[in-house]
């Protein structure tokens, strides 16, 4: 099943919009979904804190600041026949999988 992350923070009204997004399509699309909010002080806090929020599909960079609900779609029908990682369940936050 495809694998979407969220990386978000705090007080990020974009991120409360791309979570809106997500989880609308999620309804249609089934997909597993985490979520990760980074905080200051946190090891991938300063790489992304210029990109909040930012979305991963099955570890790679899928969106960054914005996630469109009609290009969100397109990509998880693109990676629903990708063989590369069909089984994509990282114990770690896909952080620099880009």
């Amino acid at each position: 099943m495809t694998l979407v992350e969220i990386f978000s923070k705090e007080e990020c009204h974009l991120c409360d919009d791309a979570r809106a997004v997500i989880n609308k399509v999620q309804q249609d699309i089934p997909f597993r979904l985490r979520e990760f909010k980074l905080m200051p002080g946190d090891p991938y806090y300063e790489e992304y804190r210029e990109w909040f929020p930012v979305v991963h599909i099955n570890k790679a960079l899928a969106f960054k600041y914005r996630v469109n609900e009609n290009m969100f779609k397109i990509k998880l029908q693109q990676v629903a026949g990708d063989a590369r990682n069909p089984n994509a369940e990282p114990d770690e936050p896909s952080i620099g999988s880009r």
